[in-house]
């Protein structure tokens, strides 16, 4: 029965979808309701938790010293993992990350790493002895659809309020990360010919395709990612960027560029 259900449903939202309206009301640019809180977790070095709808997301930064990696010898090192809780939905299970998992934090660690988020060389401490390892721990504590959005979010709002934790270390006082770039991730699902942002997870279930765009504040493309088996066309691919850079714009300017100005 409960099978039988789950088609009807898939059904009838996907035909809502094609004649242009959502289950939720929303616009096919609208984002749910958006709530961004940071400085969450006291034992960090900085955290924000994106929740979105009734999708919530946790990020926990931490900083430790450690060796560079051999071919950049003057630069900190980043390291992304990314958790499906098995709290936040039946479908995620305790044990080793899941494939789905690993994906959703390299388009985070990408975003963040290719747009320069975050002035490595600045984590030196000894050239090619010592340099500092920023930990992103992504935790998903509720899955209502577009959790690579949120996370995005989450990260480099975490980041933007970190501290680096000098005194712990005998390097004198702390001080803010240093932070050169604002990347935001947006996610836009293709049902049809439609394509529309933050997917639901209901309109996650019947999209043929998602595609994550993450840019830079100067609307440059720092990664891409797109999930599910439907093709885009040329056409549709420069309208999803154009609408992901659009969206990203509005976020970036509510949510990250008042922590920018307070940092």
């Amino acid at each position: 029965m409960s099978e039988i259900i789950a088609t009807l449903k898939k059904d009838y939202i996907y035909n809502l979808l094609i004649k242009g309206n959502r289950q939720d009301g929303r616009g096919f640019k609208d984002f749910r309701d958006l709530k961004l809180e940071t400085n969450v977790i006291s034992k960090a070095e900085g955290s924000a938790k994106v929740t979105l709808g009734n999708t919530q997301v946790l990020v926990g930064v931490k900083l430790q010293t450690g060796t560079p990696f051999p071919d950049s010898q003057d630069e900190g090192v980043i390291i992304t993992n990314l958790e499906l809780n098995p709290i936040a939905s039946p479908e995620f299970e305790p044990g080793p990350p899941r494939e789905e998992a690993i994906e959703m934090a390299r388009v985070v660690d990408r975003g963040i790493r290719e747009s320069g988020a975050i002035d490595i060389k600045k984590l030196c401490i000894t050239v090619g002895e010592s340099v500092w390892i920023v930990f992103i721990d992504v935790h998903i504590l509720n899955d209502d659809g577009n959790i690579i959005d949120a996370s995005c979010l989450a990260a480099i709002a975490a980041l933007m309020t970190t501290m680096v934790p000098n005194e712990q270390q005998g390097l004198g006082e702390n001080v803010p990360l240093a932070m050169k770039e604002m990347p935001v991730g947006i996610t836009l699902a293709k049902i049809g010919s439609k394509l529309m942002v933050d997917p639901s997870l209901d309109e996650e279930a019947v999209c043929e395709t998602k595609l994550t765009i993450v840019s830079s504040s100067d609307g440059s493309v720092a990664g891409m990612q797109k999930m599910g088996p439907a093709p885009l066309t040329e056409e549709e691919l420069f309208e999803a960027i154009d609408l992901a850079l659009e969206k990203a714009a509005e976020l970036r300017a509510l949510y990250l560029e008042g922590l920018a100005k307070s940092e």
